[in-house]
């Protein structure tokens, strides 16, 4: 593949294995629940958040570096793709009361974590 599978040029790659249909994020050439091959799979990228965590204080440094502003706080969570994977992601949100289990969200791969972003009411009907 000549796109880095993590780039947002390459929209959100996994892989499915061959024998058992398992999909997987980030792809592997191994299926982990029987072992057998995995081809790569463009996922879908939407879904539902499926826990979340609110990171309140900075990392240990090394390896984190904080930004020239300083360390803002930022929610995590995992989202539940409709291929039944689920996927840590950064969540894009203004306001951390407004997570809510089962709340639809859109993931997009980048550089390091994928983010996600409420799904708009629009994208859903689509």
């Amino acid at each position: 593949m000549a796109t880095d599978p993590r780039s947002p040029a390459a929209g959100l790659q996994g892989s499915r294995c061959s024998g058992c249909s398992v999909a997987v994020y980030p792809a592997d050439d191994a299926c982990p629940r029987c072992g057998g091959p995995a081809r790569p799979a463009a996922l879908q990228g939407t879904g539902t958040l499926w826990t979340w965590t609110v990171q309140r204080y900075a990392p240990k440094s090394p390896p984190y570096r904080a930004p020239a502003g300083g360390f803002v706080p930022f929610a995590l969570g995992y989202v539940e793709l409709a291929e039944g994977v689920r996927v840590a992601a950064v969540l894009d949100v203004d306001d951390f009361e407004a997570l809510r289990i089962g709340m639809p969200l859109t993931v997009t791969a980048g550089a390091g974590v994928p983010r996600a972003r409420p799904t708009t009411p629009d994208e859903e009907g689509s």
